[in-house]
């Protein structure tokens, strides 16, 4: 073992130590050996080896191992373990308390009666205590809980155990809980009365609707020397794990809340930590810790019990009593601590020595403790307001108000108070800002619950809303909150592409919008002045700017009006092209402000909307004014020469005018013809690409769509439609010229010219069909009025490109767009000459090209094409059924033998949902349903047709479960449901007598493979429905035939089975045997391959 375990051992030498280490466990009697190397020797290696060896005879060969050596393995063990345990490294100690669990498990009471009584006499025991602490948990941990190497009916009987031995337990644990604390509560001296303790114990007593309550909790905590401590974080961590999985009952007696809220007292004990930080040695810190962690081991337990959300009616008085209990940690928490935090308890030992290093160290570890406190209080909060509030605020001992005052307080004065405390290397600042992140955002506001307030509890909850507005937006504000709004990252992306700053910014809006959703009119008399404030700044930086122009604007007394103020002035005195003598500092700034100012009018396009339909009723002038200032604003920006930032904000702006607002004199406006003028220039330099698709789209817009409040013969439908072939013809210029002969033969360019031509025309084109999908009829009219020369452009030259995969992808990505938008447009015979083209083109050569030879974008190309085809198979009435032979032909001739045995997902997920779409939509082309069939559907069968397809078809179904993709499994598993929810699959006579129970076996087989076990819900429903056909054909012909194939399993095992199978026909019933079928199964086959060789089976 010590070889194995050296540096200087190769690889191949420990492979030849490793086998012969396996051929020694496999060995009987192997085990003798190991009892003699636990008891004599000291080396870890060894010993862990040797208990690696017990472990692999009791969990996979036990039902084989003699009765004699079984009753002395029961024996020795226990012995070994009472007799070294304290000498024994504690990872030793641990595995040799598992292995002994692990006998337990096997043979607890039939064959090892005293097992459990023996936990119980180590916890009684004083000097084994700690020992029986860990068997007990190691029990828990093992036993009620197990793994799939038992029976169903064991895991029964161990579980129903182990509930027997609940209040037994439990009385232990509390008695050893309270044993220590009152022992050392004995010599803790009564502190005199602070000056503030009269008002925070009356406080105490509201919310403990109890005098004495509050005494007995303001009492000081006990110093425990290390045993006690080590001997009570035990306990904790085993009633942690068992509140993890028994039910609330009266077991759970008021005194073992009350005494698990004492030690949670320990996390936010200030006193205790005071004295542990700066009043003794690096000793004293460690107890410090130790002191920390009960306190953290005591709020995991309470919430275990808070995160059951089923509560018994004759519990809800114990969570009450928890509830109030809790209110006193809160009020320990959010007292004015800000003298004992951990940066100030660095630096008064900063003062008294350098050389306290290490202690400092240990203070770190101290923080990591309290941090630790924090997460599990704050887990507690958030359980209470989500879960259990509405349960228990109706109680009249319940204090609304003062719950809502601490929580507040624990929010803002003490989240908020954790900064870092000391220079540190990067990777500790790193931490310090994750901490910071994770308690900034995940904190426990009473807006979790706004979702089901009415107007009543809105009234009830109104004064802690606006306080809570309040804070949140003078947290988000550097006038009142520099210090920590500075150690936020504004550069580093997280996963979902924001910065720390981003985040917190935006978590925090999200409350306000949520207390502006129930109090709009207190939200807005708030938010108004702050906007203000910071507008009165923002528009006096002119007077520091040198430049050569004025800035005179139109102003409104309305918020609209005072946006488009800013944006105009932001565009006038181009902020975004100043130059400051540390061009880092503020240019990002003043740029991030004008591109928030655009976003936030933007935002307002719904209420100008609102008030172009005013406007238009009363002839307003004002209107017209707001709309032609804004466009002043926007089309400066339109430029190369403008940050992209602040150009999209821009572009976004206009498309939302375009969309949104729809003015009929926007396309009159100056600024907007300049706009127009600029982008249809060949000569002027095309916008990025995302701007160049934002603005053509705002430019299509306005042509395309209808005006509001105006009939159709004031729509001007011919002008506009002149003007937006005019538009199309400009923006496809180049392409339109493409000829699909020199593309083929000599080009006249070279080929990447000619592609990002098709990349920049088609990005637009396809954005704008996109976007005029859902609009009125003479909409889209007009818009393949204008495309249709584009589009026979497109089709001409795809032949050309049909190698060019990444050209292919993006003109099938335009033809996609145009049937899922314009199809009707397109008309019949041009559609049908479309389909042709491509099913011609797409031959198996060119299908076997794209998937195996060309990577993700050769599988993008025919998974567009798929997407397609889904289009037209879904397409209503007779006129594209006659493609319905061919589109199953290519599925099932071309892509799926390409595709089947390929492990990637690559295509599958597309092929399949044609396939289902081709079923969902075109039944009666396999079903020719009648109306006698209909009426008589107990006498009449429906007429099939195209069967070989159809067979076909439920073959790749059936063969895609035998595969390891488990997202395409449960796609077509949802499939396979729908069909029958809709359809009656299930039911129709070729599936019920060829296939039903063939998908039945694949579905069973899938479970006792485990290959797929998150879908065990979904597959166990599954399996029922298609069972529910024929329940007598089920339990008669098939559970038989499938327990008879079953390998690995005797005659006696099957009989079994197949007994414990009962005959329920309901959906719970049903699924739970087939998953105590699967568990049995596997288990007896465990069972067999554990038996020595020759072993005889009675």
């Amino acid at each position: 073992m010590t070889e194995f375990f050296h540096d200087c051992t190769t690889n191949e030498r420990k492979r030849e130590i490793e086998e012969l280490l396996n051929n020694f466990a496999q060995q009987i009697g192997a085990w003798r050996f190991c009892l003699y190397f636990l008891s004599s020797t000291r080396n870890d290696y060894v010993m862990m080896y040797s208990l690696t060896v017990f472990e692999n005879l009791i969990n996979k060969m036990w039902l084989g191992v003699p009765s004699q050596d079984k009753m002395e393995i029961r024996s020795c063990l226990p012995k070994l373990l009472l007799a070294h345990h304290k000498t024994l490294p504690y990872f030793i100690r641990n595995k040799l308390c598992k292995v002994i669990v692990d006998i337990g498990r096997q043979d607890w009471p039939m064959f090892y009666h005293d097992f459990f009584t023996n936990i119980l006499q180590l916890i009684q025991s004083p000097v084994t205590t700690p020992l029986g602490l860990i068997m007990l948990k190691t029990t828990s941990e093992e036993l009620a809980c197990p793994r799939e190497d038992l029976s169903v009916a064991r895991k029964e009987e161990l579980r129903k155990l182990l509930l027997d031995q609940v209040q037994t337990v439990l009385g232990l644990l509390t008695g050893i809980l309270e044993t220590v604390w009152d022992k050392h509560s004995v010599t803790a001296a009564t502190p005199p009365p602070s000056p503030t303790s009269g008002e925070s114990g009356d406080l105490l007593s509201n919310l403990l609707q109890s005098p004495s309550s509050a005494k007995l909790l303001n009492q000081p905590i006990p110093i425990l020397d290390a045993e006690s401590e080590y001997i009570c974080s035990l306990a904790l961590e085993c009633l942690a794990h068992l509140f993890s999985w028994i039910p609330l009952s009266a077991s759970i007696t008021p005194s073992l809340l009350t005494t698990i809220f004492h030690f949670a007292r320990f996390g936010c004990d200030i006193r205790a930590k005071k004295m542990a930080s700066v009043n003794g040695s690096s000793q004293n810190c460690v107890l410090g810790q130790e002191r920390g962690r009960l306190g953290v081991l005591a709020m995991s337990c309470i919430n275990e019990l808070m995160s059951k959300n089923c509560v018994p009616m004759e519990f809800e008085e114990y969570l009450l009593r928890m509830f109030q209990q809790t209110f006193y940690l809160l009020q320990k928490i959010t007292k004015d601590n800000n003298a004992h935090t951990v940066k100030s308890r660095l630096e008064e030992l900063d003062e008294r020595s350098e050389v306290l290093q290490e202690l400092r160290l240990l203070l770190m570890c101290s923080q990591e403790q309290e941090r630790s406190y924090i997460e599990k209080f704050t887990d507690f909060l958030r359980l209470f307001v989500s879960v259990h509030l509405r349960r228990i605020e109706s109680y009249s001992q319940f204090p609304v108000v003062e719950f809502l005052t601490l929580l507040f307080k624990y929010t803002f004065h003490q989240m908020l108070n954790i900064q870092t405390s000391h220079p540190r290397v990067k990777q500790q600042e790193r931490e310090e800002r994750e901490f910071r992140q994770k308690k900034l955002y995940q904190r426990p506001h009473p807006v979790t619950s706004f979702n089901v307030f009415d107007h009543t509890t809105t009234c009830k909850y109104e004064d802690a809303l606006v306080l809570l507005l309040t804070e949140v937006l003078n947290r988000i504000q550097f006038r009142y909150n520099q210090a920590q709004l500075e150690e936020l990252d504004d550069e580093t992306l997280d996963d979902d592409q924001q910065t720390e700053w981003q985040r917190y910014l935006r978590q925090s809006l999200e409350v306000v919008a949520k207390v502006m959703e129930l109090l709009p009119t207190h939200a807005f008399s708030t938010l108004f002045p702050v906007l203000q404030d910071n507008l009165d700044v923002y528009l006096g930086l002119q007077q520091f700017i040198v430049t050569s122009g004025s800035a005179e604007c139109f102003f409104l007394p309305t918020l609209a009006n005072r946006l488009v103020k800013v944006t105009l002035y932001g565009s006038q005195i181009k902020l975004y092209n100043i130059e400051t003598a540390v061009p880092s500092v503020l240019k990002p700034d003043l740029i991030d402000v004008h591109a928030q100012s655009l976003a936030a009018l933007q935002a307002y396009s719904h209420w100008l909307a609102q008030y172009c339909s005013e406007a238009h009723r009363q002839n307003t002038q004002q209107f017209v004014t707001l709309i032609s200032t804004t466009m002043d604003a926007v089309t400066p920006l339109i430029s190369t020469k403008v940050q992209d930032k602040l150009l999209l904000s821009a572009c976004h702006l206009l498309v939302s005018l375009a969309t949104t607002v729809r003015p009929v004199f926007l396309i009159s406006i100056p600024a907007v013809q300049k706009v127009f003028n600029r982008i249809t220039d060949a000569s002027a330099q095309r916008l990025v690409d995302k701007a160049q698709v934002l603005v053509c789209r705002a430019l299509s817009n306005i042509l395309l769509l209808p005006w509001p409040n105006l009939p159709e013969n004031e729509q001007q439908w011919p002008v506009r439609s002149i003007n937006h072939t005019s538009l199309i013809s400009a923006l496809s210029r180049d392409y339109r010229n493409l000829k699909p002969n020199a593309v083929a033969s000599q080009r006249k360019m070279p080929l990447d010219d000619t592609k990002v031509i098709i990349h920049q025309t088609l990005s637009v084109l396809e954005d704008i069909v996109e976007n005029i999908s859902g609009e009125s009829t003479k909409s889209r009219q007009i818009c393949y009025h204008s495309l249709q020369e584009s589009v026979q452009v497109s089709l001409a030259l795809f032949p050309a490109f049909i190698h060019q995969s990444d050209v292919t992808d993006e003109m099938l990505s335009f033809f996609l767009t145009l049937f899922r938008g314009l199809r009707v447009q397109m008309g019949v015979p041009f559609t049908e000459q479309i389909i042709q083209t491509f099913l011609n083109m797409f031959t198996r050569e060119q299908l076997a090209e794209s998937i195996l030879h060309e990577g993700s974008t050769g599988c993008r190309v025919v998974e567009k094409f798929l997407k397609i085809l889904q289009v037209v198979v879904q397409e209503p009435g007779q006129v594209f059924k006659p493609f319905l032979p061919s589109i199953i032909a290519l599925c099932m001739e071309q892509v799926y033998p390409i595709i089947a045995e390929r492990p990637s997902p690559d295509v599958k997920a597309e092929l399949f949902e044609l396939l289902f779409r081709t079923l969902h939509h075109n039944w009666r082309f396999f079903f020719k349903s009648t109306v006698l069939a209909s009426v008589q559907r107990g006498i009449a069968e429906e007429q099939m047709e195209n069967e070989p397809q159809f067979s076909a078809i439920m073959q790749a179904f059936g063969q895609s479960f035998l595969q390891p993709d488990i997202h395409l499994f449960k796609q077509n598993l949802f499939y396979l449901e729908t069909l029958n929810t809709k359809q009656k699959l299930y039911h129709k006579k070729i599936f019920r007598t060829t296939m039903l129970f063939q998908f039945v076996n694949v579905l069973l087989q899938v479970l006792v493979h485990k290959s797929h076990d998150l879908l065990q819900e979904e597959i166990g429903i599954a399996i029922y429905n298609m069972a529910s056909v024929d329940f007598d054909g089920f339990f008669a012909a098939f559970l038989p035939e499938f327990l008879t194939s079953c390998d690995g399993v005797d005659a006696n095992q099957k009989n079994v089975l197949g007994r414990n199978f009962k005959m329920d026909r309901d959906l719970p019933s049903f699924t739970q045997n087939v998953h105590r079928l699967v568990n049995d199964l596997r288990y007896y086959r465990l069972c067999n391959d554990s038996l020595p060789p020759g072993t005889v089976k009675l």
